[in-house]
């Protein structure tokens, strides 16, 4: 497709230079960046090739020469920079988790929807074709009607007290950094759950270094997650259903494999979910279709259902007594 959109990146960090290689080796027209150094700007701005480097956020989401800003900062400023780039009439595609609370949430969705902007998170799962092709098996009916889904985002990372992942004032802890992808995955297949059940412990710093969560629906359907900053797992996938199930690879979250059974344990379908690069590129082509056909939501991630899991996260919070300040929680 033509490009028809300007990007900006806001906080060239770890995840921006992912998202940065995607979007130019795909053809995206990335206009400028922006950071609180104007030496980290011009130093990623060399790198990748960006025409133009700025030395504050102020200055990214002003340029005229931007239409759609990327954030890509700590969880704890994604509400007041992408809150920043929406006032400036800027789309937006928001780093995962949408925000730190479903109330942030809900004023993105509303300025965003008020402005005729579009709104994104950053949840780049939901656009690899492995993941496009699972939503098309289930539709299709091949495994019956689905019962569990069954998920995990188990990793040992840093242990330093004052990496942001063990830092409350950054929205640190397992759940919001890690949780957030099978938590995601769980709307993504069976919508949102009508009971909540979740246990978890604490780190010495006060996230949360593993959690576990039970949804539970109406119709009897359940799903299982679990997440650790601690301890790394299989970070595998399973959707099961009434006449068979669908396994998905390490890492499921990721580009990977798929395998479809059916109850006898035949293999139905195998399918290669290989992309070129990481992956990120197509929660971009997302947004651009999205601007292009004149929307400012589109069905496989709306954003008033980012801002629906942000809430079911903050009952999450609620039972493992997961607290973060006060600053980064209002509004």
């Amino acid at each position: 497709m033509p490009r028809t959109v300007r990007w900006g990146i806001l906080a060239p960090g770890h995840i921006a230079n992912k998202q940065a290689g995607d979007l130019l080796a795909a053809g995206f027209d990335v206009a400028a960046v922006g950071s609180r150094s104007s030496g980290n700007a011009q130093r990623f701005a060399e790198r990748f090739g960006i025409r133009t480097a700025h030395g504050s956020y102020d200055e990214l989401v002003t340029d005229p020469e931007v239409d759609a800003v990327y954030v890509a900062s700590p969880h704890s400023h994604h509400y007041e920079h992408s809150r920043m780039a929406l006032e400036a009439g800027k789309h937006v595609l928001c780093e995962k988790p949408f925000t730190v609370t479903a109330r942030q949430a809900a004023v993105l969705v509303e300025l965003a929807e008020e402005k005729g902007l579009v709104l994104l998170e950053a949840m780049w799962t939901r656009f690899l074709p492995h993941m496009v092709r699972i939503r098309e098996i289930i539709a299709a009916g091949t495994i019956g009607e689905v019962r569990t889904v069954i998920a995990d985002h188990l990793q040992k990372l840093p242990t330093d007290p004052a990496h942001r992942l063990n830092d409350p004032g950054l929205a640190g802890g397992a759940l919001l950094d890690l949780g957030i992808y099978p938590i995601s995955f769980v709307w993504d297949i069976l919508g949102a759950p009508d009971t909540v059940h979740a246990v978890g412990s604490l780190s010495e710093t006060g996230v949360d270094r593993s959690t576990s969560v039970l949804f539970g629906y109406a119709g009897g359907q359940q799903a299982i997650v679990t997440t650790a900053l601690d301890a790394v797992g299989p970070n595998t996938a399973a959707v099961i259903g009434t006449e068979g199930w669908i396994a998905i690879d390490a890492t499921w979250y990721a580009p990977t494999t798929v395998t479809v059974r059916a109850s006898d344990g035949s293999v139905l379908e195998q399918f290669d979910g290989s992309v070129t690069g990481e992956g990120s590129q197509f929660q971009a082509f997302e947004l651009e279709r999205l601007v292009g056909a004149g929307l400012t939501a589109g069905t496989i991630l709306p954003p008033s259902e980012s801002a629906a899991i942000m809430g079911a996260l903050d009952e999450i919070r609620r039972q493992i007594g997961l607290d973060y300040p006060a600053d980064i929680i209002g509004v």
